[in-house]
């Protein structure tokens, strides 16, 4: 009973989450400008590829769907920056198309210029994300002082990203998406199934940078 009340209750969730999400400041892109990037890159984790968008002929978004959005938007924003969408799958067995060739027939339905569209489509997690994606950032940007590049990933994930980023000395300003807390908490509210999904995000996360951190690759 006092595990499922744990769960259940949100603000035992949300107060770790929301500091989760809060470390990593958001910064303003209204005062910046095109000349002030290198690029866009945008982080798997938020489409359905594989079989399913083969046999249905369709791309179904996940509840992280904000990153696929905020792509679109600041890609409209600077048509003339290249942008990377980086993820193979995060499935143990991925079959079917990727995520990065899924969101590059989403691109095409959307009528989004496709001139400085580059996609890595290996990766499986968010270091071989950083990994593979390394070389393709320096040689887009070899013609010219290595710019920091946008980052578009959940807020929730943008810490771990960073510093994975950090770690390989890329530049990127944080644009972090699909926020799941509010500035205040939900003191009064019992949810299972939001509980669960914020202490599973939660868990994701902190086992991911504890992972990160004892093999060094943060």
């Amino acid at each position: 009973m006092t595990d499922l009340l744990i769960v259940g209750w949100l603000p035992t969730s949300e107060i770790f989450l929301r500091a989760l999400e809060d470390s990593v400041p958001k910064v303003s892109l209204a005062q910046m400008s095109e000349r002030d990037f290198g690029g866009i890159i945008i982080l798997g984790g938020a489409i359905e590829g594989g079989v399913i968008a083969i046999d249905r002929g369709e791309v179904s978004i996940y509840s992280s769907a904000e990153r696929v959005t905020k792509a679109f938007e600041l890609i409209r924003k600077y048509p003339d920056l290249p942008f990377i969408f980086s993820g193979f799958s995060g499935r143990l067995s991925p079959k079917g198309i990727s995520e990065a060739d899924a969101f590059k027939q989403l691109i095409k339905e959307q009528g989004l210029p496709e001139k400085n569209a580059h996609y890595e489509k290996q990766s499986r997690n968010t270091y071989e994300n950083v990994l593979l994606m390394k070389p393709m950032i320096l040689e887009l940007g070899a013609n010219e002082a290595l710019k920091p590049w946008l980052l578009i990933t959940s807020a929730s994930h943008m810490y771990r990203s960073l510093k994975i980023f950090q770690k390989q000395g890329i530049a990127v300003i944080p644009a972090p998406v699909d926020y799941q807390t509010s500035h205040s908490l939900s003191w009064g509210k019992f949810d299972l199934e939001d509980g669960m999904q914020n202490w599973n995000k939660l868990m994701h996360e902190g086992i991911g940078l504890l992972a990160y951190w004892i093999t060094r690759k943060i």
